[in-house]
């Protein structure tokens, strides 16, 4: 496997994943899915993924969801996150958050559900690029990558793969549960 940790300490394996551009992301493998004769990873991101916001007044925040790396809003987000000691990786699938993330209570929790799949996020900071705000938000609900292994190498599944195939590993991993 390109970057695997398999040890037998009880620690979650890790596996770094690419994806068809070329970017990584190092993830902790959950489940593995044998489909015909293809072995399929479940994965989590071993550090935290999160969205970007472009963010209005009296607007739902607008999800970003195809940005270059070397962006500026990226670069300006870098430099607020470095202000507490967190660094922006622009990883493979999403961007993610390298460095100790303050757990916050409960009552403090400030979920915003504003995205169409209605999924929850915690606001991680907030800045502005050129009088436009935006927003870097943690997913409250897991993040999962689904991949693929050849040959110890674990690809992205993406476009009609993904397609294809998500239905059939949600197939298995259901007839797991009992």
């Amino acid at each position: 496997m390109s970057h695997s940790n398999l040890t037998n300490n009880n620690e979650v394996p890790t596996l770094l994943i690419t994806d068809s551009k070329g970017n990584e992301l190092l993830c902790f493998l959950e489940q593995v899915v044998p489909i015909n004769n293809v072995e399929y990873v479940l994965l989590t991101p071993v550090d935290t993924p999160v969205t970007l916001f472009r963010l209005r007044e009296s607007l739902d925040p607008e999800l970003i969801e195809t940005i270059e790396k070397k962006e500026p809003i990226l670069e300006m987000a870098d430099v607020v996150l470095q202000e507490y000691d967190l660094r922006l990786i622009r990883s493979a699938v999403t961007l993610t958050v390298t460095g100790e993330l303050e757990e916050p209570e409960p009552e403090e929790l400030e979920e915003k559900d504003f995205d169409e799949d209605s999924e929850l996020y915690e606001l991680l900071v907030n800045f502005k690029l050129k009088e436009e705000e935006y927003g870097l938000y943690i997913p409250l609900d897991p993040f999962f990558v689904v991949g693929k292994l050849i040959d110890g190498q674990a690809s992205v599944l993406e476009g009609e793969e993904f397609d294809k195939i998500q239905p059939l590993i949600e197939s298995e991993l259901d007839k797991r549960e009992f």
